[in-house]
C-alpha cells in the first residue's frame, strides 16, 4: 500500500518474527502506523536496532542524551540496550515506518551510515526512496526461509540507500583497519586465531587495533571474535545434529567446557538447552547491549 493511498483513520500494520536465530544479520520486525494523538511507547529497552521514518506529523523521542522533536521526513534510530521512549504529538500525530534488526554485522553496518558516531536523527534527501525501501521489507514479511531471505535482502538495500547518502565522508584509515580486521575475523573465526593474528593481518599493533575497534564498533576485537563464534555456534546447535563438543571445535573453541561457559554467559542458556529448543534468556551481556 503506498503512502498516498493511506486512510486518515488510525491504523497499524506490523510484522514481528516469533524468534531470532543468531544470524550475522536478521530482521526482527517491520511495519508502518498512523498513530493516535499522544500515542506513546516506553520508556523501555530494545534488544535490536530500530529505525523509524516519520512521513507525516510529528512527535518526540526521549533517549539517554536528551529529547528530540521529530518532524516529517526525519529518520531516527534507537540502539540495543538503551532506555528510550517516543510519543506522537497531541495535535499533529505522526505516521511512521519502521524496521528492527540485529546481528553480528549490524553495528558495523550502522557505522557506514549517517548514524555513525552516535548520531540520533537524520533528514535524508531521498526520503521517499527510504520509505519505499522500508515498505519493500514489510511486503516481504513471513517466517519461511524464502521470506526471511527476501526481508534480509531488502534490509541490505535499505541500509545501502542510507550509506549512499551518508555524510560521513571518505573512509578513515581507522575505519579501513576495522573493516579489514572484521572481514578477516568473519572468514577465519572457525580457525585457531587470536587478536595477534588479526593485528598481524591488518598490519598494526594489538593495542592500536584495540583502540580503533573500540572507537568504531564499541567493542574490543576479542569481543567481536567471540561474537562471531557464538553466532555460528547457535546456528549449528539449532540446525544440525552435531554434538556440543563438535560445535565448539567447528567454531574455533578448543575447550568445550570453556565454550559452554561463554555460550551461557552470552545467551543465558546452556548449549544443550539451546539445541533442544530452549528460549533465550536475558543474559547480563544482552541487557547491557554488549552483544
Amino acid at each position: 500500500m503506498g503512502a498516498g493511498k493511506m486512510e486518515r483513520d488510525f491504523f497499524k500494520y506490523s510484522y514481528k518474527m516469533e524468534k531470532q536465530e543468531n544470524l550475522s544479520l536478521g530482521v526482527y520486525n517491520t511495519g508502518y502506523q498512523r498513530c493516535e494523538a499522544g500515542y506513546t511507547w516506553g520508556p523501555a529497552t530494545r534488544d535490536h536496532y530500530l529505525f523509524h521514518l516519520v512521513t507525516e506529523g510529528e512527535g518526540r523521542l526521549t533517549v539517554p542524551e536528551g529529547e528530540f522533536l521529530i518532524g516529517s521526513g526525519t529518520l531516527f534510530l534507537i540502539r540495543p540496550g538503551e532506555l528510550a521512549a517516543y510519543a506522537a504529538d497531541a495535535q499533529n500525530p505522526w505516521v511512521y515506518w519502521w524496521v528492527g534488526f540485529n546481528g553480528a554485522e549490524a553495528h558495523r553496518l550502522i557505522h557506514s551510515t549517517p548514524f555513525a558516531n552516535g548520531a540520533r536523527v537524520y533528514k535524508p534527501e531521498n526520503g521517499e526512496e527510504i520509505r519505499r525501501r522500508l515498505l519493500d521489507i514489510y511486503d516481504a514479511r513471513g517466517s519461511s526461509p524464502a521470506s526471511e531471505a527476501r526481508m534480509l535482502g531488502r534490509l541490505y538495500l535499505f541500509l545501502g540507500e542510507l550509506m549512499a547518502h551518508a555524510s560521513v565522508g571518505r573512509t578513515t584509515t581507522a575505519r579501513q583497519y576495522v573493516d579489514k580486521a572484521a572481514a578477516f575475523i568473519s572468514r577465519n573465526f572457525s580457525r585457531d586465531i587470536g587478536v595477534r593474528d588479526v593485528a598481524d593481518f591488518v598490519g598494526v599493533s594489538e593495542s592500536h587495533l584495540y583502540r580503533v575497534f573500540s572507537a568504531e564498533l564499541g567493542m574490543a576485537p576479542a569481543q567481536f571474535l567471540i561474537r562471531c563464534r557464538i553466532q555460528e555456534a547457535a546456528s549449528l546447535l539449532r540446525n544440525t545434529s552435531l554434538s556440543v563438543g563438535e560445535v565448539a571445535v567447528s567454531c574455533g573453541f578448543r575447550d568445550p567446557l570453556y565454550f559452554s561457559r561463554v555460550f551461557r554467559r552470552i545467551e543465558g542458556i546452556s548449549p544443550r538447552e539451546y539445541a533442544r529448543g530452549g528460549t533465550w534468556k536475558n543474559s547480563p551481556e544482552k541487557k547491557e547491549g554488549k552483544i
